[in-house]
């Protein structure tokens, strides 16, 4: 059996929750980062391309980024619920 196998075999039921919900929960902070940097990037150069719509770049730049952390939020609760419950 390999190393793995016998780590997994060692480890009770409720760690590897408390493992899988860490795990979760660190993907989900990586990929909303990633997300809302991607926006940010793409508003800088839009408004660097037209500077007179700035304000609706920006504004359109924001609630793109709330949608994205109230996923992120989201998945986190989840993964302390996974955690906790």
């Amino acid at each position: 059996m390999s190393t793995l196998g016998f780590i997994l075999l060692a480890i009770e039921g409720a760690a590897i929750a408390k493992l899988g919900a860490g795990f979760g929960a660190a993907v989900a902070a990586i990929a909303a980062a990633l997300g809302i940097g991607r926006i940010g990037s793409s508003a800088m150069e839009s408004i660097a391309r037209q500077p007179e719509a700035a304000g609706d770049i920006r504004s359109n730049m924001i609630v793109a980024a709330a949608l994205i952390e109230g996923v992120a939020f989201f998945a986190i609760v989840v993964c302390f619920l996974i955690l906790f419950v």
